[in-house]
């Protein structure tokens, strides 16, 4: 019997649309049934989120997330995936007080880029998860590693992705400016760390590999309900 998915999202709706659209998709291009894994959604509140982030509220931004993973626990979810990057900032501590399993965004990533056999990567998000070093940390282990953008180009993407596709608004132009980021800089892959980026950038748009963070993260998650 399949587990059943908790997803901790609502950071932002448009990413958790699409987490639970694809983990259906996926599924079904597996196995060609409708056997689905049943899903639990909490939806956070997400300007509330992004506040206690902004704000460096850490003890407070755990303890918010923490509550909506126990929402999930109680609601029956098997284990978690927290549908954004920039909380897993604070996954090992979320990890220690959870009362489920927890499926990270970013060791499945990592995961990727070692088996890819890339050694330099550009990570791009939203300013918290690049000026934050949990994906730097987790690379390391794997002899990879991570850069992030001038602080001119974080500001950049950080627009993009808070004044655009959080909202469902996806335009040409600032497409464009992501690709003309990537393009500044040496590297051998890019992290799209923030699950909303996939939304406008797609892996036949560049040269380099692009790391879907939101198709690995659903993949990882369908793997572990399933086994």
């Amino acid at each position: 019997m399949a587990k059943r998915i908790g997803i901790l999202g609502g950071i932002s709706h448009e990413s958790t649309a699409a987490y639970y659209t694809l983990l259906h998709q996926k599924y079904n291009e597996m196995y060609g049934d409708y056997y689905y894994p049943e899903i639990v959604v909490y939806s956070l509140n997400f300007q509330k989120f992004t506040d206690m982030e902004d704000r460096d509220q850490t003890e407070e931004y755990i303890d918010y997330i923490a509550s909506g993973i126990t929402g999930l626990y109680r609601a029956g979810a098997d284990f978690a995936v927290m549908a954004a990057n920039s909380p897993h900032a604070v996954y090992p501590e979320l990890a220690k007080c959870s009362p489920i399993p927890m499926v990270s965004i970013v060791d499945v990533t990592i995961q990727r880029a070692k088996s890819l056999g890339l050694k330099k990567c550009l990570l791009l998000g939203i300013k918290f998860t690049m000026q934050k070093n949990f994906y730097g940390a987790i690379a390391r282990n794997h002899g990879i590693k991570v850069c992030v953008p001038s602080l001119a180009d974080q500001v950049l993407v950080n627009a993009i992705i808070f004044d655009e596709l959080v909202l469902g608004s996806v335009t040409q132009e600032s497409k464009r400016q992501l690709l003309m980021v990537i393009s500044a800089y040496e590297v051998d892959g890019v992290i799209l760390g923030c699950t909303e980026l996939p939304l406008i950038l797609h892996a036949e748009d560049s040269e380099l590999p692009l790391l879907d963070t939101l198709e690995l993260h659903v993949q990882a998650a369908l793997d572990y309900s399933l086994t």
